[in-house]
C-alpha cells in the first residue's frame, strides 16, 4: 500500500494526462485543445496524487444512459502493483452501479495481458461463443480527403 495518497474525483490537466501515457509506455497526442475538450466530456474521473503529482487516473465516457466505456485506467509504472489501479477500478464501478441503467453496456480495451486484471471486476474477454472480436480505428484524418 502506497502511503500519503489522495483519491479525487476531478480531470487531470491536459499537460499531466499526456506525461501520464507517456510515462506508460502510451502515446501522446499534438492536439492539446482536443485533449482538453475529451477530458471536460467525460462522464466520470477518478485520479490519484502523491504529493500534488498525479500517479494515476481512470475515467468514463459515454452517453450517461446506457452505454459508458472505461477509459485511459492509467499508474505510473513506479506505482503498479500496489492496488491503486484496483481501488481506481472499485471507484469506477461504484459510479456505474449509481449511473448505469439496468441494461447498460459498459466496454473497455484492455492492454495487452492485462486482461485478467479487468475480469477480477466481471469483465469478459471477447471473442467467445455469443461475442464476436472487439474492434478499433484510430487514424481518422485518413480518409478526410475522400469526405471533403
Amino acid at each position: 500500500m502506497v502511503k500519503d495518497i489522495v483519491y479525487l474525483e476531478e480531470s487531470p490537466t491536459v499537460e499531466e494526462y499526456n506525461t501520464i501515457r507517456k510515462n506508460t509506455g502510451w502515446s501522446t497526442y499534438e492536439d492539446l485543445d482536443a485533449v482538453k475538450e475529451g477530458l471536460d466530456n467525460s462522464l466520470y474521473h477518478i485520479i490519484v496524487r502523491k504529493e500534488g503529482k498525479l500517479i494515476a487516473m481512470g475515467r468514463v465516457i459515454g452517453d450517461g444512459n446506457i452505454t459508458f466505456y472505461i477509459q485511459d485506467v492509467i499508474v505510473k509504472k513506479e506505482y503498479q502493483n500496489k492496488g491503486i489501479g484496483t481501488e481506481i477500478m472499485k471507484r469506477i464501478i461504484n459510479y456505474l452501479n449509481k449511473t448505469a441503467t439496468g441494461s447498460a453496456v459498459v466496454g473497455l480495451l484492455a492492454s495487452k495481458n492485462k486482461e485478467s486484471f479487468y475480469k477480477k471486476f466481471g469483465f469478459i474477454e471477447r471473442p467467445n461463443e455469443s461475442l464476436g472480436s472487439g474492434m478499433w480505428r484510430r487514424e481518422w484524418n485518413v480518409d478526410k480527403e475522400e469526405t471533403e
